[in-house]
Parts: C-alpha cells; structure tokens; sequence
C-alpha cells in the first residue's frame, strides 16, 4: 500500500506538524505499507525524517503553503505525480490558511480525492460546532460568529466527502452524525505519541518545575499561572520555578513577550521558546506537574496524552473536550475553575505538597496513555482504509 498524507511536517511551525512525525514514525514501521508519500508544505529546513527504527521508504514531496490559494491545484498535482493507493489527511479547520479562501480551498481536497476514487480517510481534530470562537481568537463579532457559523457548515459539507472522516473524541461522532445526517464519521482517538518503557524518572525537586506547554494568547493564557505559582511559594515556601514552553498562538503575535515583561519583577518563570521535538522529552520528565491554564478548549488535547506518557501529575480546568477525556480515557488531575486565580493555586498546591496523590496521579495517567499507543492508533487507520477498499472494489 502506498500512503499518502496531507499535512505539516516538522521542521514546518504549522499546527499539527507534531502530531504528523509521530503518525509517520508507526506507519512506517508496519509491513502493509510500502511507502509514505508526504504531501506537507514548503519549509527552509529538511524534513524531519530519520528514524532509528528500519521502516518502510518515505517520499517527501514539498507541494503547498500556508495562506496560498493555489494549494488546491498543487496538491492535486502532487497526488496526480505520485499515485497512491490511499490518501489520510491531517486536518483542523485552519490548516491550509487563516485566511477564509485559502483556508476553504483546502478543505475541498478531500473531495476531490472522492471525485477521483482515491480511497481517503480525513482525520479532523476539531469542529466548529465545540470550538468558541471568541475566547479561540477567532472573533468575538456576534455577526461574524454567524457568519463563520454558515462558512463552517459547509466546509463541514466538503470535509464528510471523505469516504470517512476520524474524529478523535465520540462526542464529535454524535454531533456530526446528528448535525448532517452521515455515517461517515468514525471514532479514532488521538493515541499517545511516546511511551516510554520506564516511568519512574526521578525529577528535580529544587526547583520543582511547573510547566505548561503549548501555543498561547487566545484561550490559553499564562498570566493566572504565573500568579498562582507565586501564591503558592509564599503560602508553602516551597522551590517552585513556572516553566512556559511554547510559542506564541499565530492570531495573537508578541502575546509572552508582553507577559514576560509584565511579570519580569517574579523570580524563577522561565520562557522556553519553540520545544524542538528531540527536547520534548526532557521538558516532560523534569516537571513536576504540568498546568492547562485554558479558558476554553479545542479539540482532544495533545498535551494531555503527553503528560500521561511521561506520568505526569496535571492541574487542569473542569470544561469541555478536557473533562470528556477524564471520563472517556481515563485520565485524572486536580480540577480548578479558570476564572478563578486561587482556585488554580489551590489545585497546584493540593499536588506539589503531597507527595503520594502527586504520584497516585502519575500512575493512573500513565496507564491511560498506553491505552492507544501510536502504534494501535496507525493500525486503526490501516484497517478502515481496507475497508474502504473492500466497499469501494
């Protein structure tokens, strides 16, 4: 089987170029696959795709640009040039472009490979029907928040062309089923990207790292972490150091510089920049606990399945997709409202000054994540791609 898939790929800073690495790292490695085809955008570095592990050929063919209106025709070209048996694209809404035609143009690509009986699986990791878009960065335009309602239907309409598309939480399943009246849409859960075969890695404990990790300024802000932070050092005196790893969300340019600036007088908040993603597992091991200082959520969290590889203790709040994978996958952590600081600096303190619950909840999040592997998660998708095929031939 030759596998294309339609996606950012590291080097590449576009969403979901993480969650790429990791699917090809497994599908590579499994005997029905004779080549990966990725069809990913244009980067000034080479692609990310060494491996130890022995796998399968992998072709990289550089074929779209964020924001560009011609990736339609592009990518088409590409999958023209290199034949595949079967086509996986790695979606979110606004994968192909923040710009409304470059974004839609994009989504039509599933489509087209329905028109050309390519047999094609869309993995979507959000739908607008869950996604609030004021606090998401979006806008806060009540008329334009209808507008994007109507503009979301339909690219919804062009995405279920697929012959499936994956979603990765069953409450997405419901929506869709019941919103456009298909059975299309299949469960296929986000899987964990590493497991590492020992958990029990000592940390640092002076400092004891709080960490967040993510792209922030819309609904994922740092400011009550960093302030929740200091109120536990002086209610505890306990050596604690706020780690915040990532970048900047692309719809709020400059967001940490000004919250490091703003917070320069508090000692001990360190900035991380990009996280390549060899440092990764490093930035895990060594935290302490690990801190979802959202107001809203998105889609199934990445984050979340990384830190219950690693074993990580995690403070989050009691809303949305967040709370549905406590019930559906398992996982545990401190809940706290975030619209309340202290809420959060109770909920930090309730782990860092209790040393069994801390590693009670590096446990029971840990066997959550080996749930579904990336490896199970890469032989879900072989399997609905045969069976594709067998309904198709």
């Amino acid at each position: 089987m030759k596998l294309a898939i339609v996606t950012a790929y590291p080097p590449s800073k576009v969403t979901l170029n993480e969650y790429a690495y990791h699917l090809v790292k497994h599908f590579r490695q499994k005997a029905h696959i004779t080549e990966l085809i990725l069809l990913c955008d244009f980067t000034e570095g080479s692609k990310d795709i060494e491996f130890e592990e022995p796998g399968c050929k992998i072709t990289v063919k550089e074929c779209w640009k964020f924001n560009s209106y011609s990736n339609i025709i592009k990518v088409t070209k590409a999958i023209n040039q290199t034949k595949p048996d079967v086509v996986l694209f790695n979606l979110q809404f606004m994968k192909f472009g923040d710009k409304k035609v470059a974004a839609a143009l994009g989504l039509m690509l599933p489509m087209v490979c329905r028109i050309k009986r390519i047999p094609t699986i869309v993995l979507l990791h959000n739908i607008l029907e869950e996604v609030d878009l004021a606090k998401a960065g979006f806008t806060s335009s009540k008329i334009m928040q209808n507008i994007y309602g109507f503009i979301g239907n339909t690219l919804t309409r062009l995405i279920l062309q697929a012959d499936v598309v994956a979603v990765t939480m069953q409450k997405y399943v419901d929506i869709l089923e019941a919103k456009y009246k298909t059975k299309r849409v299949k469960l296929i859960p986000h899987g964990t990207f590493e497991v590492p075969e020992e958990r029990h890695v000592r940390i640092p404990l002076e400092p004891m790292q709080i960490m967040t990790f993510g792209k922030f300024g819309t609904y994922k802000k740092v400011e009550s972490m960093i302030e929740a932070v200091e109120k536990v050092r002086q209610s505890t005196n306990l050596d604690l150091e706020v780690v915040i790893a990532g970048t900047d969300n692309p719809n709020v340019p400059g967001y940490l510089e000004e919250v490091r600036n703003a917070y320069k007088h508090i000692d001990q908040v360190r900035f991380t920049g990009y996280v390549e993603e060899c440092e990764v597992p490093t930035l895990f091991r060594e935290s302490a606990v690990v801190v979802f200082p959202y107001t809203s959520t998105t889609g199934s969290s990445g984050v979340l399945h990384q830190a219950g590889s690693y074993g990580k203790a995690v403070v989050m709040p009691d809303l949305g997709d967040l709370a549905l994978l406590v019930k559906d996958e398992g996982y545990q952590g401190e809940f706290f409202d975030p619209t309340c600081v202290d809420s959060l600096a109770s909920a930090i303190e309730n782990i860092v000054t209790n040393h069994n619950y801390r590693k009670k909840l590096e446990r029971i999040n840990y066997k959550a994540a080996t749930a579904y592997p990336m490896s199970k998660i890469a032989d879900m998708y072989l399997e609905t791609f045969y069976e594709i095929m067998i309904k198709t031939s």
